[in-house]
């Protein structure tokens, strides 16, 4: 008897897997190209960085290449250029995140604070204009800005005030300041468009209430506003961490790395190591794992500060 039922609940049970399976079987098909994107394009990849454990020949092919066990990892913090590169990398994300994110949060709740329609949708169209230029047409308005011979900065500003030229793209002291500015310009619009649309959400009960609680501007903004805006903080400062981590375009068509190495960081020295001069491939790999090690570390830490804010 207790062999029937078991077997009556095993045979029901399949059932409703089956049934269940039947049901959703669209949805698992409009997922399964996006799976196998997700495995081509992303995952199988990875297996590539074996190479940062091998010295590359390509006449033995990826596999039978010598292994060189950590010698690739050691050479990289040996450079001179390592902590700089590195340095770089991290305090050029920060500075991303952090005005970045004040940034737009600032400009989003200005926005939501302008009542006629029309200026609304014409200054959120001037917010979004700069990310939607490519960096191609950024990098020769800069170059029109900072150009020693006829940047408008130079003869224009400058000597209107009688201020000696700078010679912009040989000093490396102004860089960290112009790409910051530059980055920061280029994406924030974004990032304010996603602040905007979660402060458009936010239920105006709430701050009703704190009106006739007698609260001020300030303690509604610190009390009801901020703490509706942390799902979307948290996910923006993710897509900024990871994005700021991978920024290459930028300093390749602005300054290709330089003056100096005052705008080189970990993706564009990749790049120089793997393509430029003598293609140093193993070693391109170890400094890729390093970055993705630096990626990793920084999110871990966000989403655990954020798990202990909640």
């Amino acid at each position: 008897m207790a062999s029937l039922k078991k077997s009556h609940a095993s045979s029901g049970s399949s059932h409703s897997k089956a049934a269940k399976f039947k049901r959703y079987l669209p949805l698992y098909l409009m997922f399964l190209p996006g799976a196998l994107y997700l495995l081509m394009d992303k995952y199988i990849p990875m297996s590539g960085l074996i190479i940062a454990f091998k010295k590359v020949n390509w006449r033995k092919g990826i596999l039978a290449s010598d292994w060189v066990g950590f010698s690739n990892f050691t050479y990289l913090f040996k450079t001179k250029d390592a902590f700089n590169i590195t340095r770089n990398t991290l305090l050029y994300n920060l500075c991303f995140i952090v005005l970045g994110t004040v940034i737009a949060i600032t400009i989003a709740i200005l926005l939501n604070e302008i009542t006629s329609k029309l200026f609304k949708q014409v200054y959120q169209t001037i917010i979004l204009m700069p990310y939607l230029i490519s960096i191609v047409v950024v990098s020769y308005l800069v170059f029109a800005m900072l150009s020693s011979e006829s940047g408008f900065i130079n003869n224009t500003i400058f000597k209107a005030l009688g201020i000696n030229p700078i010679s912009w793209y040989t000093e490396p002291k102004y860089w960290p300041f112009i790409l910051v500015i530059v980055h920061i310009w280029k994406v924030f619009g974004y990032d304010c468009i996603l602040y905007y649309a979660t402060l458009v959400g936010i239920d105006h009960g709430y701050y009703e209430a704190a009106v006739i609680d007698g609260a001020n501007r300030w303690q509604q903004f610190w009390h009801i506003t901020l703490p509706q805006l942390r799902p979307t903080t948290f996910f923006v400062v993710i897509m900024l961490t990871i994005s700021g981590f991978k920024v290459y375009d930028q300093m390749y068509m602005i300054t290709q790395g330089g003056p100096g190495n005052a705008t080189m960081t970990l993706v564009y020295y990749i790049y120089n190591v793997a393509f430029v001069n003598t293609p140093k491939y193993g070693y391109a790999s170890a400094v890729s794992m390093v970055l993705f090690v630096l990626v990793l570390f920084v999110t871990i830490i966000q989403f655990k500060g954020s798990s202990s804010n909640d």
